[in-house]
């Protein structure tokens, strides 16, 4: 189970399924982002350094990017400034304070869909352009959980799920490990973190989008389709270089898409 849960969504490692599609992604984002003449300041709605670097991000010459995040962290590194905000709420910036918003798997973990709006408004406000990513609500796999139709499930089975098998991050192996101790009846050592309260923060903050809502928070965007097994896994939503936007692609296929 271990092996399966990472050769295929674990997107941390090397060469699995969620690693490869996050990169296919990120060479998107990287052809998208050179139709923008530099210096560009970009803000990342929701980001961490950790990701720019998991995604080999090197080519920061004449790009400065802001990241915003619940608590800031050190980047070490002078193309990025991390700092501490709400990203439903950028009011410390002013309109079009960035040349681009970019966004990844974010937009989901603000709340209901009056908070998931407010992000997007904010988004359209402080960036001249912006690239937002989030999952789709109707694949069947859902990649934060990794169980099928989780999003679907009622909220006390969503958080039992998590509370008794957890398959994300390093979960599975604490899960092994608890299920030994019940069987052998030791007494079960749980973490802060997998507390049952805790299971139920995680399921209380997951609200997926599907394609009406995307493209109702984005009205002005253009719509990429990211493809797995035939079905829509995520959607990005994004928009041209300003001097471009009456520019409308027929078919957005991934060239395209990035090409505008």
């Amino acid at each position: 189970m271990n092996m399966l849960r990472e050769k295929i969504f674990d997107s941390y490692k090397v060469n699995s399924l969620a690693w490869r599609m996050r990169q296919k992604r990120f060479a998107l984002f990287k052809e998208w982002l050179r139709q923008f003449p530099r210096p560009l300041k970009i803000l990342d709605a929701g980001g961490t350094f950790s990701f720019w670097q998991s995604m080999g991000f090197e080519d920061t010459e004449g790009l400065e990017i802001v990241l915003l995040n619940l608590e800031s962290a050190p980047t070490h590194h002078p193309a990025f400034t991390s700092v501490a905000g709400d990203v439903t709420d950028l009011s410390r910036f002013d309109d079009e304070a960035f040349d681009i918003v970019f966004s990844n798997s974010v937009i989901e973990h603000v709340g209901d869909d009056t908070q998931q709006l407010k992000m997007a408004r904010e988004i359209r406000r402080v960036g001249k352009a912006y690239f937002v990513q989030t999952p789709n609500l109707y694949f069947p796999i859902e990649s934060h959980s990794c169980y099928p139709f989780y999003q679907f499930l009622p909220r006390t089975l969503q958080a039992l799920l998590l509370y008794y098998f957890d398959l994300t991050g390093g979960g599975i192996g604490r899960t092994v490990e608890t299920w030994k101790q019940r069987l052998t009846f030791q007494p079960v050592k749980r973490l802060p973190c997998e507390s049952w309260d805790t299971c139920l923060k995680r399921v209380d903050s997951l609200r997926l989008l599907d394609e009406r809502k995307v493209r109702r928070f984005f009205p002005d965007a253009h719509l990429y389709q990211e493809r797995c097994l035939g079905m829509t896994k995520s959607f990005v939503a994004y928009t041209l270089p300003p001097a471009r936007s009456m520019d409308k692609p027929q078919k957005p296929t991934p060239v395209a898409a990035a090409l505008g």
